[in-house]
């Protein structure tokens, strides 16, 4: 009888050993899970106490203090996005490697966005219950950032990849990044109070959130790869 032959293991795809790995630094560096729900219960938390008793008020700016608070958690860790592999030596490698920097650069964007935007969005309508906000306006904030938040995350890579070699670039990739992410939270904010206003159709805001996260989808990872080519690293 012949032998059997061993099988040979299956190798990894390159891009998913690079979203596992990902994923992991992501949870233990500044865009960790916890610290990114916890900044976030905390802004909302401050803002509900500095506007006093107004419940009225509380509710109709609910949407509002939502999605800040929820960019600004994004911003959490975005720093890191490049800056970690930079400081390694990894980054000389992905530039080098056979794997397209844009579909790298997506790979990287959603294992960050899955440990910071998906636990916002999660979370969000058990704390718009604390804001007063509608039991029927829960769903539609929770929506509005579950489709919102990957834009700010692919925006946030291009600040990330402008500021690369600058050891402490937080700050100035917050200034870089939070004007342009200025129409993803008008839209989000529209898209998470539309039931509240009969005018507007509640699709309507929705819609054109979804328009910017796929144009970001679309340009973000050739903007974020042009700026790391240009960087001359």
């Amino acid at each position: 009888m012949k032998s059997a032959k061993l099988a040979k293991p299956r190798k990894r795809s390159p891009l998913l050993a690079l979203f596992l790995r990902d994923f992991k630094v992501a949870r233990r560096i500044g865009g960790g899970m916890s610290l990114g729900l916890i900044f976030f219960l905390i802004l909302i938390t401050l803002t509900a106490f500095a506007i006093g008793p107004d419940l009225a008020l509380l509710a109709k700016i609910a949407p509002a203090i939502v999605w800040i608070a929820g960019l600004l958690s994004t911003l959490l860790g975005l720093d890191r996005l490049f800056q970690s592999d930079h400081e390694d030596g990894s980054l000389d490698l992905i530039l080098t490697s056979a794997a397209p920097l844009e579909l790298v650069i997506l790979v990287k964007c959603l294992a960050h966005w899955i440990v910071t935007g998906l636990p916002l969005a999660a979370i969000a309508p058990f704390l718009g219950l604390m804001l007063n906000l509608p039991v029927g306006q829960l769903l539609s904030v929770c929506l509005s950032l579950l489709v919102g938040t990957p834009a700010l995350t692919l925006i946030g890579a291009i600040g990330a990849a402008l500021t690369v070699s600058l050891r402490r670039g937080g700050l100035l990739l917050a200034i870089l990044i939070l004007p342009l992410s200025v129409p993803v939270l008008i839209f989000g904010v529209a898209a998470a109070g539309a039931g509240a206003q009969p005018l507007i159709p509640p699709a309507t805001p929705f819609l054109f959130l979804c328009a910017l996260t796929l144009f970001a989808l679309a340009g973000a990872p050739f903007a974020a790869a042009f700026a790391l080519r240009q960087a001359g690293l």
